[in-house]
């Protein structure tokens, strides 16, 4: 967001480094009000001049958004809006000064561009919790930012990975994951703390935390199993979100014009379902010619590509912050899903027996829950951005054991009930629970299209921490140009379209990209990085080296697996 954008008549800025308030004349610099440089101007004196001109001049080469130093507007009424909290700009700006102080060659002060900012995973709570005023978040805003960043795509693949694994192991496997990952994840920020800790006035990352002890390599690959679970989720992303418009379009169109067809493979007349699959249950459907609208409208071979219509646009902004206002959707959007399956599970009532519904309690299927449940649990790479900003840093270890118990219980739910209650053959489950239901049913239209609209609107956000790592880790920076970033995102988009036309099966996209960056950022990396740790305080123990290597045994297996079942 450029700075003439945020003006609004009859306001002027004033910039966080500055004392004095300049205004701008129809958006643009009026450098007369500026102060004259007297001929005895010293090079500081010059050099700050500088800044004041670069600071204020619309089409300077901006900063990273979250730097603190980008000016706040003072409103009609006198009150100063600021966008980052009182507390973070003075911290911004102490160590802006102390960086002058300090020799030009040393940037140990300097804030390095590529840390991403708490808010952008912070939940913009829709039940009025909020910060205090110093802009810090207590327990209850930790824990429910860190339930809504894990609650994602995984949580409508649920009743199908049950399925895929049997309902006994399935559940066993709920809890097994997630306490792995906790641990892990409990490892990640420890190893920042520490870091920190260590090198004062810095702000680190597990990835620096992997460059410190595992050198360059640790680096490079923290950031390239970081970016398969961002990538990972673009795609799936890119197919959920193809799928809900061509439904949600269908649906309309076909109410407009009273001309809906009726899905092939329906059963049932109240509270009808569908099943794809061909195992007796189903009715014989029978061909026939496509109309125009079906050939113009075609979920695999037209919608993709008029997504990126409206897909693209919003992904070469410079700063995502408009978009970071609509993380509490992802609240609405589980909250909606829980009523969606709960009124269904009640309509069609309880399901469950090993006969007429081929109910498994154990299937050797069961490394596709795995590989789910390791994206599904994934937020390593997000979570030291998040606890940054706790009151209470010492409640770290008990909010985090908390949020992901809240996970558990909430993919627990929302895959038990719906696979209990299920209708048919349990074998007729998709990987996306909402295309069990036909078109013209109006309560899966209203969850489609409320989570289109939330995941148009998270996917800039997602494009942008991917655009952030590339960026810095091939330029040094996080916005080089916007050809670069175009290229970027041209490369990015065109993967998922392509997966999106030939391999739209969320179900297997998951569990392969969750089982690859589980691999390395879940189950292997947390473990070197505190094995190493140890042995650097001399505490390293044989017992313990066993049970890391055990876990990091589980996350290379559970990769291994995924190609078995192909």
């Amino acid at each position: 967001m450029s700075l003439d954008s945020r003006l609004k008549p009859g306001k002027g800025i004033i910039n966080s480094d500055e004392e004095d308030i300049q205004p701008l004349v129809n958006g643009q610099l009026n450098e007369d009000v500026l102060p004259q440089a007297p001929a005895s101007y010293s090079k500081y004196e010059e050099r700050r001049r500088s800044s004041v001109l670069d600071t204020m001049d619309p089409n300077r080469k901006r900063k990273p958004f979250h730097h603190s130093n980008m000016p706040s507007s003072i409103t009609d009424s006198g009150k100063v809006e600021n966008i980052a909290d009182s507390e973070t700009v003075a911290n911004y700006s102490r160590l802006k000064y102390y960086s002058r102080l300090m020799p030009p060659a040393d940037d140990r002060l300097r804030v390095p561009d590529h840390v991403l900012p708490f808010y952008m995973f912070s939940l913009t709570s829709p039940f009025g919790i909020k910060k205090d005023e110093q802009g810090k978040q207590g327990s209850i805003v930790t824990i429910f930012s860190i339930w809504n960043t894990m609650m994602g795509t995984s949580l409508l693949s649920m009743p199908w990975a049950i399925q895929q694994s049997g309902f006994a192991c399935g559940v066993v496997l709920l809890i097994v994951m997630a306490g792995l990952a906790l641990y892990t994840c409990y490892r990640v920020i420890e190893a920042v703390r520490s870091l920190e800790q260590s090198n004062p006035g810095q702000i680190m990352e597990f990835s620096d935390a992997c460059r410190q002890y595992l050198g360059r390599w640790g680096l490079y690959g923290s950031v390239v199993f970081s970016l398969s679970a961002l990538i990972g989720a673009m795609i799936v992303y890119w197919v959920l979100m193809t799928n809900f418009l061509y439904s949600s379009v269908y649906f309309i169109y076909g109410d407009a014009t009273k001309s809906l067809p009726k899905d092939a493979d329906i059963i049932g007349s109240h509270c009808p379902i569908i099943c794809h699959k061909d195992n007796g249950n189903t009715s014989n459907s029978t061909d026939e010619p496509a109309t125009m609208f079906d050939k113009v409208w075609s979920e695999t071979d037209t919608v993709p590509l008029y997504l990126l219509i409206i897909i693209f646009p919003l992904i070469n902004f410079k700063s995502p912050t408009f978009f970071t206002k609509f993380n509490a959707l992802g609240t609405m959007s589980v909250l909606f899903l829980f009523v969606f399956v709960i009124v269904k599970a009640a309509c069609w009532g309880i399901h469950f027996n090993t006969v007429d519904y081929d109910v498994k309690y154990f299937s050797w299927h069961f490394p596709s829950f795995s590989g789910i449940l390791a994206l599904g649990y994934f937020i390593h790479n997000a979570v030291t951005s998040i606890m940054r900003n706790q009151v209470n840093p010492k409640n770290n270890k008990r909010d985090l054991t908390i949020a992901y118990i809240l996970v558990a219980v909430t993919y627990t739910f929302v895959g038990v009930v719906f696979y209990i209650t299920f209708p048919s053959s349990k074998n007729c489950i998709e990987d996306n629970l909402l295309k069990n239901f036909p078109h013209d049913d109006v309560l899966s239209f209203a969850a489609r299209l409320f989570l289109l609209f939330q995941m148009v609107s998270l996917f800039p956000l997602l494009m942008y921490i991917m655009r952030v790592q590339v960026m810095h880790q091939f330029f040094g920076e996080i916005y080089p140009s916007f050809k670069h970033v175009v290229v970027l995102n041209a490369i990015l988009v065109s993967i998922a379209i392509a997966f999106a036309v030939f391999f739209p099966s969320i179900g297997t996209i998951i569990r392969f990209s969750g089982s690859f960056c589980g691999l390395a950022y879940v189950f292997t990396l947390p473990s070197l990085v505190y094995l190493l740790r140890l042995k650097e305080k001399n505490a390293l123990k044989s017992y313990i080296i066993g049970v890391h290597a055990v876990v990091m045994a589980i996350g290379l297996a559970n990769f291994i697996a995924q190609f078995l079942l192909l």
